[in-house]
């Protein structure tokens, strides 16, 4: 099945589908979407982000909405702001050419609680949340999920490292025992088994998406040595040479993107950071820049970037190797989109080398080494 339209995808979403890029359905999107349209029960996918997630789930619960009925009918919950408002986004493009409407709001922490409720006293049909958001609204009356008939649960084991499983516990709690759960994680950790076996069936449908079927081969895998005190200054010189590209640099603290951000304004290079200590509105003031290229140079961390989704990236710089080998996979994705080539660049300190020959034997892309930074 090589096209959306095989894989039972309605015509009436197809339009929008091609207009974003989206033709050639990913080895995810092939496995969920034939089942969760037509049996939508409950299901366990395992994948990457960067592997088409929101559409694999995304478009069978725009399939399981009647528009008619003016009431939440499905809720989405995941981790951060970002992704939330990413995944409305992606779920209000869907339905641009459809005869009818289907009503997504997004909500979450960093925006006065009031001006969300306002808007969920407007048709809503599709909730996508954080987890501390929808308890607040939850706590209030604002929100009735007993006419809802999905729960997706996106990037789970993200949410539950960030300390959400209490808040998940307590929303499962809420919604109608009738519910079906679409769990979609990067890993099953313990803490998620949990989950599982209280809220979903012990027949759910189960996928996993091996990292070989993942990367992609747009993306041009490279990595150079540099001493740590030597680290700023080969950086620099390379976004010198980059300055009419666009790209993101990651680290893994939130201290080092910080940190990294003023060392880089002080060489008269122009970057911002995005991190968990950033208020809301900053928040939305840089990615404002960065989407309308009035800024080249984002610095962010694995969590900030969630739901970060920016096209014609050149390169995705790893300042710092993440601690998982999975956010190697969420960071190169930012390059290489809609057909195009990216560079995805790794500093490494001579200890670190090791990292390098893990990540290609684990994710099966190849490194290449190069020594100094070309324009």
């Amino acid at each position: 099945m090589n096209t959306f339209q095989e894989l039972g995808v309605s015509e009436q979403f197809i339009p929008a589908l091609t207009e974003n890029n989206i033709v050639t359905p990913t080895e995810i999107q092939k496995k969920a979407i034939p089942f969760l349209i037509k049996e939508g029960t409950d299901f366990i996918g395992q994948a990457q982000t960067g592997t088409g997630k929101t559409a694999s789930y995304g478009l069978p619960l725009l399939h399981r909405v009647n528009p008619e009925l003016k009431q939440i009918q499905a809720l989405v919950i995941c981790p951060t702001r970002e992704l939330a408002q990413q995944i409305a986004k992606q779920l209000f493009k869907f339905t641009k050419y459809a005869d009818f409407k289907i009503f997504t709001e997004a909500v979450y922490g960093g925006e006065r609680i009031d001006i969300q409720i306002g808007r969920l006293k407007r048709p809503t049909h599709i909730v996508v949340s954080t987890p501390g958001r929808l308890i607040d609204l939850l706590e209030r009356n604002i929100i009735n999920l007993e006419k809802v008939g999905t729960v997706v649960l996106d990037e789970a084991d993200e949410m539950l490292s960030m300390g959400f499983k209490p808040d998940i516990d307590k929303i499962l709690g809420y919604t109608n025992k009738k519910a079906n759960t679409w769990l979609f994680s990067a890993t099953i950790p313990d803490s998620l088994k949990e989950i599982i076996d209280e809220f979903m069936a012990a027949n759910a449908f189960r996928i996993e998406v091996e990292k070989k079927d993942i990367i992609n081969q747009s993306i041009t895998h490279q990595y150079l040595i540099s001493d740590i005190k030597d680290k700023v200054n080969v950086l620099s010189q390379f976004l010198k040479l980059k300055e009419n590209e666009r790209g993101i640099i990651f680290c893994r603290t939130k201290a080092s993107a910080q940190t990294l951000e003023k060392q880089l304004i002080a060489k008269n290079i122009s970057a911002k950071a995005i991190h968990g200590d950033l208020g809301q509105r900053d928040r939305e003031k840089v990615m404002r820049l960065f989407k309308s290229n009035r800024l080249q140079i984002l610095i962010a961390t694995d969590i900030s970037a969630r739901g970060i989704d920016v096209d014609s990236l050149s390169y995705v710089l790893h300042y710092q190797l993440p601690d998982q080998m999975e956010y190697y996979t969420h960071r190169s994705g930012r390059t290489a989109r809609a057909g195009k080539k990216g560079y995805s660049i790794a500093f490494v300190a001579p200890s670190e080398l090791s990292k390098i020959s893990d990540l290609e034997r684990e994710l099966h892309v190849n490194f290449e080494k190069i020594d100094g930074l070309k324009g």
